[in-house]
């Protein structure tokens, strides 16, 4: 029935263009904005996806650059490590020619000077950025560890964040000094030590280990040195009771040759915390008190190759000595080389990894919220051809009252 109030067929036609009208608006911000997903009205959970990758996206991108800070860092101080043990290398050929009687020891022992200088001029310049992983003389606790940021690890509980470590590997020649605060050592007093015998000598207490602790050893096979303290070490940051030992063990040997003592220490086989004393000569020695050894805090740890400074090899038995010395410090600097060069290697490899996943979430983030640029063309047409067809239909259907007008005349 025809209506001039009522006309149902405008409605529908109506209502097909403001749909066709819609879904035209719709591509054509799909393709101006080149998503399909461009706000949360879109598609809430879709977008909130998107949202949460992208963030993690510009997380990462934080991660690559503290990764390039952290790979320069660590390839300063492996470089520099390297340089060290060819210093080293030069000086262990100086000591050497040291050994044979028929040389000018005091021009030998003034190249061995200038490489020690040298070798703390490599060490003072290896820094980046003001950090300097070849030297850890500081007391604060946990300043032996570099904690470089590598990961975001994004789980039903949140996101952490997850690092590389990199140790400090001390290569400096700076000297220590002894605390002065007394404390007791942890000595075994021996009256007599057969020749060819082995007994403990001192053992280093794991709870006395701590920055400035310093040890001291003040006689020697029955025998004072020759200044007080002489033979000592202060620990640094990182050190524990193990490694306090070994390097005890280091400066014993060491003072024992250049004294020209028939005495030589080792680290138990069965405690790496006791230090042990074996008689190499023929006959006895006696007079080892347990006051010959003590224990002071306070100290200032010193550089991990100072003992380069107590190389002197103007006499025989000082060339002995600096030739055993020398070995351990080479090693000590190749293991830093070492050490620095693998973790190196782990920051490249995490680098290319972050890389590749950035890349990956971004493709991720394109699938679910970019537009298929292709259909969105092949809609357009459609929709154009659809909007033209509707509002011709409208036209028709407000044209339909005009014929009720035919009845009046």
């Amino acid at each position: 029935m025809p209506s001039i109030l009522t006309n149902t067929s405008a409605m529908v036609a109506l209502q097909t263009l403001k749909g066709i009208n819609s879904n035209l608006e719709k591509t054509q911000s799909e393709i101006s904005t080149g998503k399909s997903v461009a706000n949360a009205r879109d598609n809430a959970a879709v977008w909130s996806i998107s949202k949460v990758m992208e963030s993690d996206v510009k997380g990462f991108k934080g991660i690559s650059d503290s990764l390039a800070l952290g790979s320069s860092t660590v390839a300063v101080a492996r470089s520099a490590s390297e340089t060290v043990t060819d210093l080293l290398t030069q000086m262990k050929g100086k000591i050497v020619a040291a050994q044979e009687s028929n040389v000018d020891r005091a021009k030998i022992q003034t190249d061995i000077v200038a490489l020690r200088d040298q070798i703390g001029a490599v060490v003072g310049a290896a820094q980046f950025n003001g950090l300097n992983l070849l030297s850890n003389q500081s007391a604060t606790a946990g300043t032996n560890n570099v904690d470089i940021l590598a990961s975001l690890d994004r789980s039903a509980s949140g996101v952490a964040a997850s690092k590389i470590t990199v140790a400090k590997n001390d290569l400096g020649t700076n000297a220590a000094t002894n605390g002065a605060t007394a404390g007791g050592g942890a000595a075994t007093a021996i009256a007599t030590l057969a020749a060819g015998a082995t007994q403990n000598f001192m053992q280093i207490l794991p709870a006395n280990v701590g920055y400035g602790t310093t040890y001291n050893i003040e006689s020697m096979a029955g025998t004072a040195v020759a200044a007080p303290n002489q033979v000592s070490y202060v620990a640094r940051q990182g050190d524990t009771a193990a490694s306090v030992a070994s390097e005890m063990v280091t400066r014993l040997n060491f003072v024992a040759q250049r004294e020209g003592r028939t005495v030589s220490f080792a680290l138990s086989s069965t405690d790496p915390t006791q230090i042990t004393i074996t008689n190499t000569g023929s006959a006895a020695v006696t007079g080892i008190a347990a006051t010959d050894v003590n224990r002071t805090t306070g100290g200032t740890a010193g550089g991990g190759l100072n003992l380069l400074r107590q190389f002197d090899v103007t006499t025989t038995n000082g060339a002995a000595a600096a030739l055993a010395g020398i070995e351990g410090l080479i090693q000590k600097s190749i293991g830093s080389a070492a050490a620095f060069g693998s973790a190196q290697g782990r920051i490249d490899t995490q680098t290319k990894f972050v890389s590749s996943l950035t890349d990956s979430l971004k493709a991720g983030i394109g699938t679910l919220v970019d537009a298929d640029m292709e259909e969105a063309s092949a809609r357009l047409q459609a929709l154009q051809v659809q909007q033209q067809l509707g509002v011709q239909a409208l036209s028709i259907a407000n044209q339909a009252p005009q014929s009720i007008l035919s009845l009046f005349r």
